[in-house]
């Protein structure tokens, strides 16, 4: 039986995913066809809160539950994951626009992602510490307890996975609140996987709902640690939200950015490097390459030739033909990029490519002579627009490629390596890519950002276990000491 088949969803999934959820039902939209692809139930206050209340109950007993068990089911999931590639990828097409390249690296870093964690199951849990007493001191590693996930619509398999598997890994029981425009793909998935691979029920439940959900799962007592990947300003919400609960927010929000393009740098490899960074997935990821800055002695044919390759790019429906661009998710994100193309347009930028659409399919846009107060520069824009500005020095692209608040992902393009690595020292970021585009990812490496881009590395090895466990203090003396009271 397909993992996918209608008549799994009145089964377990009917439990955890909450298709006939208390908030009603939302349509799964393909956005290439406006085409319904199904219906999931969209979870309340009350749902979010028996979930929760169930997740506390039974975390105990799983992280009691031997670590080469735990590490046995996520294993196990990999394996799902790379059983079921083909059927997950056509969802991740047809639902969330995705293109088949994008679709197969989701599947793959969801495989490498649970081995992964598997892996944290038998790291180290403490150590044993100086004390100048006469006893035993130590530090253990603890569950956190109750984690809560909420992740986004633009890569929503690698965004969610990314937080659910190692927090399971390490003891923890996750709710998963996927966009509600991308649950199938964010969230029945990663609930059948898990069931399949031995999960028991109530380690991990789904709850697919809107924002309300989202202020409802932070809120919930039950819920010890969010895990949030989203835009800065939902982003903010939830880190006020949490910190009045008095509980820890880990928050991998947008980013603005930048590609710096050195004189010396290879124009043939660069034009494909930017357009990449820019165009992947529509522009739709939080490390996409929003501002282009290029050396001023070859802007003008750097600037000729990504206008040429931004106009031979392909735009259409990933599921009927092999196309570079898929649809954007909806018609209020295409308004919303439009109309900050068109005010940057007025503001004085010049449009070279694109700034058109055909309902959802938007094509590859480029701008120059942008002014710093417009729109496509000085905000994250989320889609296939990229505006490109020159500098004469290396003073000039440190200082406006740090001007932003935001500060997630950097690349620098030059034959001049240690140049760049001292050009980068310059520019707050969490990521920085020499000769490389600013959309990377791995499943053993620390992600985040800084400044508006979130609250630092999180995921990845050691990061996991920063962000998911706590730690305790505990001393073991043979015998009662004596005080003088």
């Amino acid at each position: 039986m397909s993992l996918f088949d209608p008549a799994l969803w009145s089964g377990k999934i009917n439990i955890d995913g909450w298709r006939d959820a208390s908030g009603g039902k939302t349509a799964v939209v393909n956005p290439s066809t406006g085409d319904t692809l199904e219906h999931i139930g969209s979870a309340d206050a009350s749902d979010i809160a028996r979930a929760a209340s169930r997740a506390a109950e039974v975390q105990r007993a799983w992280a009691a539950t031997p670590n080469t068990e735990r590490a046995a089911i996520l294993r196990r999931a990999g394996e799902l994951f790379a059983a079921h590639a083909p059927q997950i990828q056509d969802w991740l097409i047809r639902e969330s626009g995705s293109t088949r390249a994008r679709a197969v690296f989701e599947t793959d870093q969801a495989e490498q992602e649970c081995y992964e964690a598997a892996v944290l199951c038998s790291h180290p849990i403490g150590q044993v510490m100086p004390s100048a007493e006469p006893r035993l001191s130590m530090t253990r590693r603890v569950p956190a307890g109750v984690v809560g996930v909420i992740s986004p619509f633009n890569v929503p398999l690698i965004l969610a996975i990314r937080s659910v598997a190692p927090a399971l890994a390490l003891g923890n029981t996750v709710v998963l609140k996927p966009d509600p425009r991308t649950a199938v793909s964010g969230g029945v998935t990663i609930m059948r996987i898990f069931e399949e691979a031995g999960l028991p029920q109530g380690v991990l439940t789904l709850v697919p709902g809107d924002g309300a959900a989202g202020a409802a799962l932070v809120d919930d007592p039950h819920v010890r640690v969010i895990s949030f990947t989203g835009s800065t300003g939902a982003g903010r919400k939830v880190g006020e939200a949490a910190a009045r609960g008095v509980k820890r927010a880990h928050l991998e929000l947008g980013g603005n950015n930048p590609m710096i393009v050195l004189a010396d740098a290879d124009l043939d490899r660069a034009i494909s490097t930017v357009a990449w960074g820019s165009f992947f997935n529509q522009g739709q990821v939080c490390m996409a390459t929003g501002r282009i800055l290029v050396h001023a002695d070859i802007a003008e044919e750097f600037t000729a030739r990504l206008v040429a390759k931004a106009e031979q790019l392909t735009v259409g429906d990933p599921d009927t033909a092999d196309v570079d661009l898929g649809p954007l998710i909806n018609a209020h994100q295409r308004d919303t990029i439009h109309a900050q193309v068109t005010a940057s347009i007025a503001a004085g930028a010049r449009l070279l490519a694109g700034g058109t659409y055909d309902d959802l399919f938007y094509r590859p846009t480029v701008l120059v002579d942008v002014p710093d107060d417009a729109p496509a520069y000085a905000e994250e824009v989320f889609g296939p627009v990229v505006p490109v500005r020159t500098f004469t020095t290396l003073d000039e692209a440190a200082q406006l490629a740090a001007d932003d608040p935001y500060g997630l992902s950097l690349g620098i393009l030059t034959r001049d390596v240690m140049t760049g690595l001292e050009l980068a020292e310059r520019i707050p970021s969490g990521l920085v890519h020499i000769n490389d585009q600013t959309i990377n990812d791995d499943a053993r490496i620390p992600f985040g950002g800084v400044g508006w881009s979130g609250t630092g590395a999180r995921f990845g090895g050691e990061a996991n276990i920063d962000a998911f466990t706590e730690t305790r203090w505990i001393t073991v003396r043979s015998s009662q000491p004596v005080y003088p009271i």
